[in-house]
């Protein structure tokens, strides 16, 4: 079932790249006219192709390269609850109120994810369970008081909090201090879930290109028009799904959202006896520089970490394999069959980033690593904005996401700067 396929956006070859099979689609020839333009073929874009086609709206979507190329294709398959941070940090930017309601979507936004998953028979290996892991003794406070908030002011019962020898037992390791148990939510494999969507997405009357890269567009009499390097599409409305592989498509995403390089490696089938997440748990630890990790449905180890800067398929195994020995020292020597990265959408606030950027232009991004479950959600949310049944994508458009500081040419140089902080913090 290996795919020859080499992702030209990204590095190295992907487990799931080698054990999914991916059906072509067909590149763009010509000219044609469509009601919505969807650019972005991952979670976002095929969601919204999906509730487009089938709300009756005539729907073109368009990926510059293959879908499930990009992060939603290549990332964990971890979902999450809520936001991207924590229900307290979300009320300290915008209050109790409106933290609540961004908590409900999401919560909406993981039951459809589950419902749609069920309803349309796609094998995305879903299983349930999440982790959430301090891995530092101080930070046990701030866990356990969580568990408190959601229970409390969120209505929130999935969760638990986890003392040391529990957390123990639950990880296969010894090495963090406490956590959170999430029964609530899960975890897939992504690029499953981009082949089921696309599946749908065709069965219900989208128009899919791959391989179709937008060159530039102007307006022509009240329309949109896209030219790419063997048409042109003329369509009504555009949505840019293209979250962290966007640039230069528009100032505002750019300034607003920003693509960070993340790392994964996949060893090879562990047996019962490593004692690794024996109840088949994701995990996600408490470092600014996140490290999360799952295992496989044939049980392999897939660990994640956002510590490479580089793209040399050789130094993300280095480090990958440093940050597994950290966490389960008895896997120091444990072959990794694959080790590769990409590159995630992230906003100054971790929370996604919607905006009209023009009349009939509109962008969704900046998912922050959570975007299994609330890019899928989001493009529902813009079908059901165009098919004017209601407009809660406004919820999202309504946050006040900051743009990153220093422009273009200085705001990469200072986010790295920024994280090599925050990663060094991490470890002393």
């Amino acid at each position: 079932m290996s795919d020859t396929y080499l992702s030209p956006i990204a590095a190295g070859r992907s487990y799931y790249q080698d054990t999914v099979e991916r059906p072509r689609f067909q590149s763009l020839e010509g000219s044609i006219k469509t009601d919505v333009l969807v650019v972005g073929g991952g979670f976002t874009g095929l969601s919204a192709a999906i509730h487009l086609a089938r709300s009756g709206v005539d729907v073109t979507l368009v990926e510059a390269h293959r879908f499930g190329d990009g992060a939603s294709g290549r990332n964990g398959g971890q979902m999450g609850t809520g936001q991207r941070i924590w229900p307290g940090e979300v009320e300290a930017l915008y209050g109790f109120e409106r933290s609540k309601a961004l908590f409900d979507l999401a919560e909406e936004a993981k039951a459809h994810l589950f419902e749609f998953i069920a309803a349309n028979d796609i094998d995305a290996d879903l299983r349930m369970g999440q982790l959430s892991v301090a891995h530092k003794r101080k930070y046990l406070p701030d866990y356990h008081g969580q568990v408190d908030v959601l229970k409390s002011r969120y209505d929130y019962d999935s969760v638990s909090y986890m003392d040391a020898d529990e957390t123990a037992e639950r990880l296969g390791s010894t090495r963090y201090f406490g956590g959170i148990r999430d029964t609530g939510t899960g975890h897939v494999n992504p690029l499953k879930l981009i082949v089921g969507l696309a599946r749908v997405a065709a069965a219900s009357g989208a128009t899919l290109f791959e391989d179709t890269r937008i060159l530039s567009t102007r307006r022509v009499d009240g329309r949109i028009v896209a030219v790419t390097g063997a048409g042109e599409i003329s369509a009504e409305r555009v949505l840019y799904a293209v979250n962290a592989y966007g640039p230069k498509l528009d100032r505002t995403i750019d300034a607003h959202v920003m693509p960070i390089n993340s790392f994964i490696g996949a060893t090879e089938p562990l047996s019962e006896a490593d004692g690794v997440l024996p109840g088949n748990e994701a995990c996600d630890d408490s470092r600014f520089v996140v490290r999360y990790f799952r295992k496989s449905i044939d049980n392999r180890l897939l660990f994640g970490g956002r510590e490479a800067y580089t793209s040399e398929a050789g130094d993300i195994t280095r480090h990958i394999r440093k940050q597994i020995a950290d966490v389960y020292p008895h896997l120091k020597s444990v072959r990794i069959t694959h080790a590769w990265g990409g590159s995630v959408g992230i906003t100054m606030q971790r929370l996604p980033f919607v905006r009209t950027l023009s009349p009939g232009v509109t962008t969704i991004g900046g998912f922050s690593g959570h975007g299994v479950m609330l890019a899928n959600f989001a493009g529902r949310l813009y079908a059901e904005r165009v098919a004017g049944n209601r407009d809660r994508l406004s919820e999202f458009e309504a946050l006040d996401i900051p743009a990153f500081p220093g422009g273009r040419r200085l705001r990469a140089p200072l986010l790295f700067l920024a994280m090599t902080w925050f990663s060094l913090r991490d470890r002393l």
